[in-house]
């Protein structure tokens, strides 16, 4: 394959997890990846077990913590001297926003059963604002600074790892709604604005009075805002396809392997997107392989 032809990959928070399921299957696709994880030590170790794999040539270590400026600029200027440009960018890196008491009750409450949230996990206000600081600001930091060398690209694409849980139906805030849902007219500074009121009500134990989700509420916000996000930069990159995509509920750590899915399965959405010719959508939410309304 020569250089021209040869497709490079970042993904994010990608020791584990989703992340690494997506790693494996793009070098499997004979994409050059970068696994990027926050931890050094971490993401060396899982660059070394794909390895095994026979995936050596195409895989590469790059430290990066979303939440710094400093690494995502490092990451950046690493991109632009070892390869020139980016075609994929997977945007993985999240927290969950609480702490998980108790996975069994987590899974009692995905299949719908009435379980109480303080049985399940608990959230505090440092936990939210980490949480809407790495799942939607450090994605907006990432592709602000990555859509220079996608721009390089034949086929620039950024899938961004999301989740039912931010569909919007799941928000009873009207406010947040409606700014969300009026595409035509929003804003990352709509969507800031929206942010910083929920954690505003966050901090002051309001949530259920001014209409917040209560059940993980800062996971929730987070990806419908990035999910919002996915939207206004879609309608901004025209030639890019970008989408936003619920890889399903998968045994990661994130759930104390509660999930009915596998990583091999959780991984295939995203890496369909990543993989598919020019005329695929964008701008859209999938979910299991199909779009699904925001």
């Amino acid at each position: 394959m020569g250089e021209e032809a040869k497709r490079y990959a970042v993904v994010t928070g990608a020791n584990k997890g989703i992340g690494f399921g997506v790693c494996k299957k793009l070098a499997s696709n004979g994409i050059v990846v970068v696994l990027t994880a926050r931890d050094e030590e971490r993401g060396l170790k899982a660059v070394e077990t794909l390895k095994e794999f026979g995936l050596s040539d195409l895989l590469v270590f790059h430290q990066l913590d979303v939440d710094d400026p400093a690494s995502v600029a490092t990451l950046a200027h690493f991109i632009k001297t070892k390869f020139g440009k980016l075609d994929i960018l997977v945007n993985n890196a999240a927290v969950t926003g609480g702490k998980l008491l108790d996975g069994d009750a987590l899974l009692r409450r995905r299949n719908g059963e009435k379980v109480d949230w303080s049985e399940v996990g608990y959230q505090t206000y440092e936990l939210a604002e980490q949480c809407v600081e790495t799942n939607f600001y450090g994605v907006e930091r990432v592709t602000e600074a990555l859509i220079p060398l996608l721009q390089l690209s034949t086929s620039p694409r950024i899938i961004n790892i999301s989740s039912r849980a931010g569909l919007l139906k799941n928000i009873p805030n009207e406010r947040a709604r409606t700014v969300f849902s009026d595409i035509e007219n929003l804003t990352i500074e709509k969507i800031d604005s929206v942010l910083k009121e929920f954690q505003k009500d966050f901090k002051e134990g309001s949530l259920e009075i001014k209409g917040w989700p209560t059940f993980a509420s800062a996971y929730t916000m987070s990806k419908a805002a990035l999910n919002a996000y996915t939207r206004i930069m879609a309608k901004k990159n025209p030639h890019f396809h970008i989408n936003s995509v619920c890889p399903g509920f998968v045994k990661t750590d994130m759930n104390n392997n509660t999930g009915l899915l596998s990583i091999d399965e959780g991984s295939e959405t995203p890496v369909m997107l990543a993989l598919l010719p020019n005329n695929v959508p964008s701008g859209c939410f999938f979910s299991q392989g199909e779009v699904v309304p925001f």
